[in-house]
């Protein structure tokens, strides 16, 4: 009785990932289809099998698909970071952007373009943003991110703050990186400062087939770090001295969750710029529906933080197109409220 029990048990968590599978491909073929020029379901699928017209598949593969793909790749890193800082912090409003690893990488930009000049205000028929060195941009963010990561972590095993206390270290430097990306941009001319605020806005069109295949690579060998650390994970949740117990040790699988977390958070927001709430609420709403079992939570707040990411930013490029919104004022817009709800129903 109880391995039927069980099996239904498994069954109905497998059951909610293939639901998330199914709706993570219908929302990618949706948002490749949407946009100025409308595509059909059938022909956005033959142009992602290389089926079509050449210009079918120029639009598909060249200017659409990086995008879909990089918002997919940057909710699942996001949605993976976050619900790993939550589980070793035992904070449930741990995130990369609550930890201050965004507002590092904001700096860090800011720091390149301002000080470095890699950015600049190109003036034209349609002018835009033009980033001298977008890769020193990048690498500046991504630096600076890291730096974050790693102090946090110090303050965690050479002071011996408690779980609780990280996060509010976090919390503290990301204040800080925040007050000196203000003064930056105090100093800045108005051409650099327009690069700076176009930046942290966070904006996925940046994103090349390049850096989709970092992302690729980085998140991929992330999942697998974190997931052949299931177990583990399941033990702190029972408690430190339950961990213990059992033969692991709380502090290195902390440290190192932390680490590989806060360097997949680092590297997408040095490419994508600022995104909020992702990485807090997809953990979330999945642990709502399936628990705290991390062999299902951890796929699952991927394929969510995909889902979320992905329709925010097909709601960004098309709701007032062709005016294209920055996907993170608008994961922030919809993040904020909805966080409330699941906060003030969770009690």
């Amino acid at each position: 009785m109880r391995g039927k029990i069980y099996q239904s048990y498994l069954w109905q968590k497998v059951l909610f990932l293939l639901i998330l599978l199914v709706i993570l491909n219908i929302a990618i073929v949706f948002a490749i289809n949407a946009g100025s020029m409308k595509l059909g379901f059938w022909a956005v699928v033959k142009g992602i099998l290389g089926k079509g017209p050449d210009a079918l598949k120029t639009v598909i593969w060249e200017i659409r698909l990086p995008r879909v793909a990089g918002a997919v790749l940057a909710g699942i890193g996001l949605g993976l970071a976050g619900n790993v800082q939550q589980v070793l912090l035992k904070n449930p409003l741990a995130s990369p952007f609550t930890l201050g690893i965004s507002q590092a990488a904001a700096f860090g930009a800011a720091f390149a373009i301002i000080v470095l000049g890699a950015g600049s205000y190109q003036v034209g028929a349609d002018a835009k943003i033009n980033y001298v060195n977008r890769y020193l941009v990048s690498l500046t963010a991504f630096s600076f991110a890291l730096l974050t990561s790693l102090l946090v972590l110090w303050l965690g095993k050479m002071k011996k703050l408690a779980p609780e206390a990280i996060a509010l270290a976090g919390v503290a430097i990301g204040s800080l990186w925040a007050s000196g990306t203000t003064l930056l941009q105090y100093f800045a001319d108005e051409l650099k400062l327009a690069a700076v605020v176009f930046w942290s806005f966070g904006d996925l069109g940046r994103l090349g087939l390049e850096e989709v295949r970092l992302l690729v690579i980085g998140i991929s060998l992330a999942f697998i770090y974190f997931y052949l650390n299931r177990w583990n994970y399941n033990t702190l949740i029972t408690g430190e001295e339950g961990a213990r117990s059992l033969g692991v040790d709380p502090d290195k699988i902390r440290f190192w969750g932390m680490l590989v977390s806060s360097g997949i958070a680092a590297v997408i927001t040095s490419f994508c710029g600022i995104i909020g709430f992702i990485g807090l609420l997809a953990p979330h709403m999945v642990r709502r529906v399936i628990g705290h079992d991390q062999r299902f939570l951890l796929p699952g707040a991927a394929l969510l933080g995909g889902v979320l990411l992905l329709l925010a930013d097909t709601f960004a490029r098309t709701v007032i197109s062709p005016v294209i919104l920055p996907v993170g004022a608008v994961t922030s817009f919809l993040g904020a409220p909805l966080f409330l709800y699941l906060l003030l129903r969770g009690k």
